[in-house]
């Protein structure tokens, strides 16, 4: 269902037709058409709890986005429809907004919700210039949130703010950004899809999970939707090499890490190609590059090791031994914000913040340090308003819903057994593989890190793969994705849908898809 919003003449009245802060309501009105459809009239659009900023024409050619450095390239663009709005679903919130709207002679007649990053903070502009060049009608949000990259403070003791980022804040994305379409082009779009990597991918399952009726296919990737347990992580890598200052070793390690794990584990797969095919089979054992009794460049001392060992294990409960998080697979040492962030500060410096900040939001967690017993617990019971990693997905399903899956192997931020291991919960949950399949395909990525980067071939377009799923039920059994070096591509390689593999027929270019077939391990 098509949510709508009455357009009123004043904000009190449309208040009273709908409340948004409640979530709940259903019925919505169609919206009175705009006297003289132009972009600028939008303005003038009376939606409860929002405030329309701005809403200007912008004519084609090159689109310098707010914030861009000079060094950034600006993309050249098509004319479209520009609006900002502001929506305050409490007091203490302040979620941007903005959506662009291509000519109706331009459009394809869709609608494309897109998500964020880490803790947002921004509009991603990037995501509106890809949407706008495939003439969509694509929105984007801020989250409500007051900090950006990796810093989640904004929501120490700001409870609307947490929901607003949690959920809140792509939910009213999406339904004002439908109104304002609405209102533009006299119809609705024929049909809404999503997509986002990481924070986007949690935005991703949060919709199709918590408002199955919002979006007709969804593309997640890397996501972060088992959030509580995810930003334990970080704490568990720095407390492993750390708390022992000769647990410590620099980041100039890395790339002889990787190389000795890449050499161990690259021709599992039958194929020598500097790739790790599925890291599940590498076994690759820190030991076996001790020094002995001196420490040096190319090797680790045996503390070192051990430390490596527990960042690959993940964190567990000291009592129990229960998994809390998966660790990051042998293969993901050389891509960025992996082990890299816990050895960003040296022996003896202070310890971070157990979860990025994200574990200080729960009051009843007291700190300094951090109990991977009973802190675990505390926080997970008073934050579970901001998990979505419920396989449950049977409204989404039953609607005609269609997701597309897809993870890094080498993704050190999100380790990705975390998403292959939603997925399998999720064929449980749905009836099996088979019928799963009907409805949701995971695609696991090589030599990828987070959302992008790495080894492997990393570059494809997930949503272009989905779409003919949506419209004419085409279901993806694989996407083309390919590798660059200094711009040049110089690897493709199908990613075929789990559990199958790219498998090399046995001739021609090991850095041609067309060589590769996908089969069954």
């Amino acid at each position: 269902m098509v949510r709508r919003f009455v357009i009123a003449a004043s904000m009190a009245a449309a208040a009273a037709a709908l409340t948004i802060a409640g979530l709940g309501a259903s019925g919505y009105a169609t919206p009175a058409i705009l006297d003289n459809g132009t972009c600028e009239s939008l303005s003038a659009l009376t939606l409860p709890d929002t405030t329309i900023t701005s809403a200007a024409a912008t004519p084609a050619g090159p689109f310098t986005a707010p914030g861009a450095t000079a060094t950034t390239a600006a993309p050249t663009l098509p004319a479209f429809c520009r609006v900002a709005a502001t929506i305050k679903p409490s007091a203490d919130s302040h979620i941007r907004i903005e959506i662009w709207l291509p000519p109706v002679d331009a459009w394809n007649g869709e609608f494309l919700g897109t998500g964020n990053g880490g803790a947002a903070g921004i509009i991603s502009y990037p995501a509106l210039v890809a949407g706008i060049q495939k003439g969509f009608t694509v929105v984007n949000t801020d989250m409500g949130t007051t900090t950006r990259g990796l810093d989640f403070s904004f929501g120490i003791g700001h409870p609307e703010l947490q929901r607003d980022w949690a959920y809140r804040a792509t939910y009213l994305m999406t339904v004002i950004g439908k109104a304002i379409a609405k209102a533009y082009y006299d119809r609705d779009p024929r049909r809404a899809y999503f997509t986002g990597c990481s924070t986007g991918g949690h935005q991703a399952i949060t919709e199709a999970h918590r408002y199955p009726d919002d979006y007709d296919g969804i593309v997640a990737g890397d996501p972060a939707n088992n959030r509580i347990r995810l930003h334990t992580v970080g704490t568990w890598n720095w407390l492993a090499t750390h708390e022992d200052p000769e647990s410590y070793f620099p980041a100039s390690k890395l790339p002889m890490i990787h190389k000795a794990v890449v050499a161990a584990c690259d021709k599992l797969d039958g194929l020598e190609d500097g790739l790790i095919d599925d890291p599940r089979r590498c076994h690759f054992d820190p030991m076996s590059i001790v020094c002995g009794e001196q420490d040096g460049a190319d090797c680790l001392t045996k503390k070192q090791a051990i430390a490596l060992a527990k960042i690959y294990q993940g964190p567990r409960n000291p009592r129990t031994g229960e998994q809390v998080f998966p660790g990051m697979y042998p293969g993901s040492e050389g891509n960025p914000l992996g082990i890299d962030r816990a050895l960003s500060t040296p022996p003896g410096s202070k310890m971070p913040p157990p979860g990025g900040g994200l574990v200080a939001w729960a009051t009843s967690w007291k700190g300094p340090g951090f109990d991977f017993d009973h802190d675990l617990d505390a926080v997970l019971k008073e934050l579970d308003f901001i998990d979505d990693a419920d396989p449950n997905l049977s409204a989404f399903r039953d609607r005609g819903g269609k997701l597309v899956l897809y993870s890094g192997w080498a993704d050190p931020l999100i380790p990705s057994a975390d998403t292959v291991s939603y997925y399998e919960h999720l064929q449980e949950q749905m009836g099996g593989a088979a019928k799963t399949e009907n409805f949701a395909r995971l695609f696991m990525i090589p030599g990828m890190g987070h959302c992008a980067g790495g080894d492997g071939p990393n570059r494809f377009d997930a949503l272009a793969a989905l779409q003919p799923w949506v419209e004419k039920g085409t279901a993806p059994e694989q996407f083309i994705a390919t590798h660059a070096t200094g711009g040049k591509p110089d690897r493709t390689r199908p990613i075929c849908a789990y559990p199958k593999h790219a498998k090399y027929k046995g001739s021609g270019s090991i850095d041609d898809a067309a060589n590769f077939a996908c089969v069954v391990p």
